[in-house]
């Protein structure tokens, strides 16, 4: 949606005369224009979009990053503000125009405090998560947001996609873990709300407008967080289970016996752990047979090690003896959770090196889980029997990661030839059940037209009713959400 374009896009040999303007307010090292410079920032993760920019700005602090942003709203140039550049939809990929600029974070990557006092880490968007993490564990705090990417994701971005990872279930995803934003709005004004209270209830909540907004609305520059004590113990479990509707009930159990104290509860169906077998021969699953689902558990206790794995097989005993789990294991030592947690944290690897997927990141009722994936399955094999459901994700918050590849022995293409036909049984399926399109790699480029398809009337004209009134001229991060 161009909402309100008040100024029309400059053609590519305007904002070349430009780039010396921006030079002038960021230093000669943070405007890149050559092709060999700005190639890392065009292509998405993915390799999925590529697009063009005439340069990419770097500021090196806020007050840059608002001139820029001014100088860009007084020239109608359009802004793709870019973090770390791990997304999945295309969101932070200019188009091909190559009329825009990209604003990275990479320079803001300043940690301004740490608090442990109020439990809060003060951070600039351009931090990377691990960083991030680094420095609260500096000062015996847990940063608790924890993605795959963290080594090369910005802080920034990952509020700005209100990205989830393994710890939701506990700590909530980052919507939940912000507690105020320093943001340089479209017209290059700079909104100071790093406050770190837990209680202001003094008007309307505005960082939640720009958390989850992809960079539409404002450049996200610098964040404070909470922060949690470091649990004293870690338990993983890994649970056979005979079907999918076990792992809800499982989850229930474990949510009763455990309360805040379980961490993480992930969901592998026995497709993707033979999968991992198969492509990454090393990292095996510690049973003697196949099973059709597993699930894996996480316990984080304040007692001690001898506490939680104590509780953890008494949860698992009470599984079995229902009829809930087939069989268990209970990590003894920190590298039995790293091995536990390698057969999940690999499955997307796996998927690469065997060719790839129809990808889809979607969130439903835990209560249709079960429904969902035995209707869509049948109706994919239906579709085409050589398409095989590889499905894995957060079941603790309703995530699932619900990829389609192909069987052993058939091409992925085939997969990728019948994409349009799949998707359209997958978020026919996920609308029928009250779920979402995107659990937590958001719109982007990849979903901008479907969201507008799936979304209630009312709910568009809302969302586009805040895009004009944050940014009227339309040049925030254009064609990205609506």
């Amino acid at each position: 949606m161009d909402a309100g374009c008040a100024i029309p896009y400059p053609a590519v040999n305007e904002i070349m005369n430009w780039i010396d303007e921006l030079r002038r307010l960021v230093g000669a090292q943070g405007v890149l224009d050559q092709t060999q410079d700005l190639a890392p920032f065009l292509t998405d993760w993915r390799g999925r979009y590529t697009g063009r920019a005439a340069a990419v700005v770097q500021p090196g602090s806020t007050q840059q990053t608002a001139q820029v942003v001014q100088l860009c709203a007084s020239r109608g140039i359009p802004i793709v503000p870019q973090g770390g550049n791990t997304g999945l939809v295309g969101g932070a990929t200019p188009d091909t125009t190559g009329n825009a600029v990209v604003l990275s974070t990479r320079r803001l990557n300043r940690v301004r405090q740490v608090d442990t006092a109020n439990d809060t880490i003060t951070v600039e968007a351009g931090c990377l998560l691990q960083h991030v993490q680094e420095a609260a564990l500096a000062q015996h705090r847990l940063f608790p947001l924890s993605l795959a990417s963290q080594g090369s994701c910005t802080i920034g971005g990952n509020l700005a996609t209100n990205a989830g990872g393994t710890q939701v279930l506990r700590y909530g995803n980052a919507r939940d873990l912000a507690l105020g934003l320093e943001v340089v709005l479209a017209n290059g004004a700079i909104w100071d709300g790093l406050r770190g209270l837990r209680k202001d209830n003094s008007g309307y909540d505005l960082k939640q407008v720009f958390i989850g907004s992809e960079g539409t609305l404002g450049v996200i520059t610098a964040a404070t967080v909470k922060l949690f004590p470091i649990p004293r113990a870690r338990v993983v479990c890994l649970a056979a289970l005979p079907h999918l509707a076990a792992a809800i009930l499982l989850l229930q159990r474990a949510r009763a016996a455990a309360g805040p104290a379980l961490t993480a509860f992930e969901l592998m169906s026995g497709v993707c752990v033979r999968l991992v077998d198969r492509v990454l021969a090393q990292q095996r699953p510690p049973f003697g047979r196949e099973y059709p689902w597993l699930a894996l558990l996480e316990w984080s206790d304040h007692e001690d090690e001898t506490h939680a794995a104590g509780q953890c097989e008494h949860l698992c005993a009470a599984a079995i003896q229902a009829g809930d789990a087939l069989d268990a294991v209970v990590s003894h030592s920190l590298s039995d959770c790293a091995s536990l947690w390698r057969l999940r944290e690999w499955i997307p690897e796996a998927q690469a090196r065997s060719g790839g997927n129809v990808k889809h990141d979607i969130s439903l009722p835990l209560l249709s889980m079960d429904p969902f994936v035995t209707e869509t399955e049948a109706a994919l094999s239906e579709l085409c029997p050589e398409l095989q459901v590889l499905v894995f994700g957060h079941l603790g918050d309703g995530n699932l990661h619900f990829n389609v590849g192909t069987r052993e022995g058939s091409p992925i293409s085939v997969a990728f030839e019948r994409e349009p036909e799949i998707n359209d049984i997958v978020y026919s399926a996920v609308v029928r059940h009250g779920g979402s399109i995107s659990a937590e790699h958001g719109l982007g480029q990849l979903r901008r037209d479907l969201a507008q398809r799936v979304k209630q009337p009312l709910e568009r004209e809302m969302m586009q009713g805040i895009k004009r009134a944050f940014d009227p001229q339309g040049l925030m991060n254009p064609g990205k959400v609506i």
